[in-house]
């Protein structure tokens, strides 16, 4: 017997099936010239479209997102005060920009539910960098506000 080496390809021809079509496609030197191309057609649709697509998204991304200005806001006031801002228990948008209330650990005191804990009301522009801050109350962790007037 010869050495021959199986490959696992069959020689046979193979047979097109239904999903397959029996003429090739033509290429670009056989295609007909009255025929649009419909790739440069396309083309030229797809980046009007992006054209308008980036200058939505331009306008778009100059506006930070809403969990951008949190985040931001929470970090410079850390870094202001040098006390960890533990939460954001307000968010609104106004006129001038952001508003939030952070709740700030001021001293930290064994149980913790005695740490002394202080709401601060933090001012943003519309680029969410910090434009103010000031306290508005201090609390023990472990104590529940007394109902106050507007929810504060």
């Amino acid at each position: 017997m010869a050495n021959t080496r199986h490959t696992g390809h069959s020689q046979t021809a193979r047979k097109p099936n239904d999903s397959e079509p029996n003429d090739p496609e033509p290429n670009d030197s056989e295609r007909d010239e009255s025929e649009p191309d419909d790739s440069e057609s396309n083309d030229s649709n797809d980046s009007n479209d992006n054209d308008s697509n980036d200058k939505d998204e331009e306008v778009a991304d100059d506006r930070p997102k809403p969990m951008e200005i949190l985040r931001e806001a929470r970090s410079q006031l850390t870094e202001l005060t040098g006390m960890t801002a533990e939460s954001v228990s307000s968010f609104e948008q106004t006129e001038d920009g952001w508003s939030l209330e952070v709740e700030v650990l001021e001293l930290a005191r064994v149980p913790d539910t005695m740490s002394l804990m202080a709401s601060y009301q933090v001012d943003l522009d519309p680029q969410g960098q910090l434009t103010g801050y000031r306290r508005v109350r201090r609390y023990e962790r472990g104590r529940a506000d007394a109902h106050r007037p507007g929810g504060r």
